[in-house]
């Protein structure tokens, strides 16, 4: 029997890239390989991530559509979420539940690298609040991480910006 890494819908992270992705200020870094996307997942996302010594990935933020999960496979890492931290290592499973009570981020605070798989489903349109910057992201056509040809809206907004419903639309 040969290695099913020539079919369709199986791909092995050694033959993917890490892309690195993170802000501007440096603050935020990690790595990443998109796993679903190759494999022409559509409704479940997987991607395995490495955040480096000292790094955090993603803002604080909740989904109002998609839940996600973590597993992680190396080193220890910090997660943020329901206003406790908790210290994860190997073998550690994570459900991050829809919601913004359940907003999350992770953090490595040793000195050597944190591994772990992102499970997600990719259910569209989704809305994701980032408490700490006052923030709203709303997906339309793809979820977040999902493929960026399919995105028909994809914008950032700030959360506090609010307009009236009938503003200007008897004057158009």
């Amino acid at each position: 029997m040969t290695h099913a890494a020539g079919m369709r819908h199986v791909v092995n992270h050694a033959d993917l890239e890490w892309t690195t992705e993170g802000s501007p200020s440096g603050r935020i870094r990690f790595f990443r390989k998109r796993l679903s996307l190759p494999t022409g997942g559509e409704r479940l996302g997987c991607s395995l991530y490495r955040i480096p010594a000292r790094s955090r990935a993603w803002p604080r933020h909740g989904h109002l559509q998609n839940e996600e999960a973590v597993f992680v496979l190396e080193g220890t890492g910090t997660l943020e979420m329901d206003g406790e931290r908790a210290t994860l290592r190997a073998g550690d499973y994570v459900t991050m539940p829809v919601g913004a009570a359940h907003a999350h981020r992770l953090l490595n605070e040793s000195d050597a690298d944190f591994v772990f798989l992102c499970i997600s489903t990719m259910e569209t349109p989704d809305v994701v609040l980032y408490p700490d910057s006052g923030k709203i992201g709303v997906f339309v056509g793809a979820a977040p991480g999902g493929p960026p040809e399919q995105s028909t809206l994809k914008r950032y907004l700030d959360a506090s910006a609010e307009v009236p419903y009938w503003q200007d639309e008897e004057d158009r």
